[in-house]
């Protein structure tokens, strides 16, 4: 099979125009009947850059796709530490509900450690990112938009906080009388 290629540039505004004298001529020359299909492809500037644009709207929605497991994998185990220090620390609640302390100072304390424990690792996987991007930008050109660690960083700490809801939620629950007694 032989291939091959024929560039043609048109003037502004008369791409349309263009393609169809092209496809003329390729019709003659190729020996195509009227009834019959092309036998050969067209591709204009505008046909590239959607297929370029549908490759990279793909690869997007592909990462969109496994950054959103990632991350409720991430919150499940938040979830799981937030749960187990609240078992761990159900004396402590229990001392701190007999003094005083409200539901929602109990339910704060566990969402700030949530917060605190997500935004420290956002901060790390900020900086290897960072890390990442000058190592590629010594052989190639690269680009970190000031949005995306901020993003970065607010999501890390929103699923601190989206994830330890219910482990502040069981703590500040805990009757203070049984939470005393446990062992």
């Amino acid at each position: 099979v032989k291939e091959n290629f024929v560039m043609a540039m048109a003037a502004p505004g008369k791409i349309e125009q263009a393609v169809d004298e092209v496809r003329q001529v390729l019709r003659k020359r190729r020996k195509v009947s009227y009834s019959q299909p092309d036998n050969f492809g067209i591709q204009t500037s505008k046909g590239i850059i959607e297929q370029f644009s549908a490759i990279t709207s793909g690869i997007f929605m592909l990462m969109v796709a496994i950054s959103s497991v990632g991350l409720l994998i991430g919150g499940i185990g938040v979830m799981n530490i937030m749960l187990v220090s609240v078992t761990e620390r159900t004396k402590e609640i229990g001392v701190r509900k007999a003094i005083g302390a409200r539901r929602r100072d109990i339910v704060l304390q566990f969402l700030v450690e949530a917060a605190t424990l997500t935004g420290s690792g956002g901060l790390i996987g900020i900086l290897f990112g960072w890390i990442m991007a000058e190592i590629v930008k010594m052989v190639m050109p690269t680009f970190v938009p000031l949005w995306a660690p901020i993003v970065g960083f607010v999501v890390s700490v929103g699923l601190g906080v989206g994830f330890g809801l219910w482990p502040a939620w069981k703590a500040a629950r805990l009757d203070p009388i049984e939470a005393l007694r446990y062992e």
